[in-house]
């Protein structure tokens, strides 16, 4: 199913005990990048992440938050560094004594230097804690898809009409472009005539000049190709894989059909349908850029 590069999940509530928040935000780009941000200590988890990631998105810039809660129920060791605390003690009764402030040294006084602390924890279960972000990417992950999903089938929809549209101007220049080759024979023969007086005209020439303009103006080939190039587009927004990047390339071809299109006729009728073909195939390349 085809799916946009644009997208956004979030997953936020306990597993296993930790209280965890998985949210993950995409952009168009042209190659897959991620940016992951965890918390203080849990750098070990963003291969976790990658890996996760890499299951369901190939092309876009994502980027990705995980949050987790400390375990309350790790063993905290609380030491003191006693040489600074007595610094800090010594350096409060010399301001008492110098000063004659009022002698309040407590506990809670000399707690507020927090540099005279140091706290050590358990260190965390990097296999289990693995294990829970990977969960939690999952379910995050089953909504970022889903909104691609729903974004894709959109682009899929409006690049499908925009096909058809194109498909039946070409119709309407394939039908044209006979007529106009007799529309010129018709003139030329007229201003021959016009030219020569009663002198005969030989229709052998007339005809000749009429095939080289043919010739010149003709455009059946082009429009085959162009029509070739819309049937795999179409078959490619029905594809299962991404197929981004192989869209990119059938509109730089078809493109360029029109372009050549575009060089050969010389009916202004049909120079405004070339243009309105170049829109239409504008419009499906910048759809395009959103697609994975």
């Amino acid at each position: 199913m085809i799916r946009s590069m644009t997208g956004y999940g979030r997953f936020e509530g306990t597993i296993d005990g930790r209280n965890v928040v998985f949210e993950i935000k995409s952009v168009n780009h042209r190659f897959m990048e991620l940016q992951c941000r965890t918390p203080r200590g849990c750098g070990f988890v963003e291969e976790t992440v990658k890996s996760v990631v890499s299951r369901y998105v190939t092309r876009g810039k994502a980027d990705v938050f995980v949050g987790i809660d400390a375990d309350e129920n790790v063993a905290a060791n609380v030491s003191i560094n006693h040489s600074l605390a007595a610094g800090y003690v010594n350096a409060l009764r010399e301001l008492q004594e110098r000063y004659g402030l009022k002698d309040d040294i407590s506990v809670s006084s000399v707690a507020r230097y927090t540099d005279i602390f140091t706290v050590r924890k358990a260190p965390e279960n990097e296999e289990q804690l693995c294990a829970i972000v990977e969960k939690a990417g999952e379910q995050a992950l089953a909504q970022f898809v889903a909104m691609r999903e729903r974004e894709g089938e959109k682009l899929r929809d409006d690049i499908l009409g925009r096909c058809d549209a194109i498909i039946s101007i070409v119709g309407e220049i394939e039908q044209r472009s006979p007529e106009i080759v007799e529309e010129y024979r018709t003139r030329l023969f007229a201003r021959l005539s016009e030219i020569l007086g009663d002198t005969t005209i030989e229709p052998q020439r007339i005809l000749t000049e009429a095939a080289i303009f043919a010739d010149k103006t003709a455009v059946d080939e082009e429009t085959v190709r162009l029509r070739s190039h819309i049937d795999q587009l179409r078959g490619m927004l029905c594809a299962s894989e991404p197929v981004g990047r192989k869209l990119d390339f059938i509109v730089q071809e078809m493109n360029r059909e029109a372009n050549t299109i575009g060089s050969k006729v010389s009916d202004a009728g049909l120079a405004h349908k070339v243009v309105a073909i170049k829109s239409e195939i504008e419009k499906i390349r910048e759809q395009i850029q959103n697609i994975e």
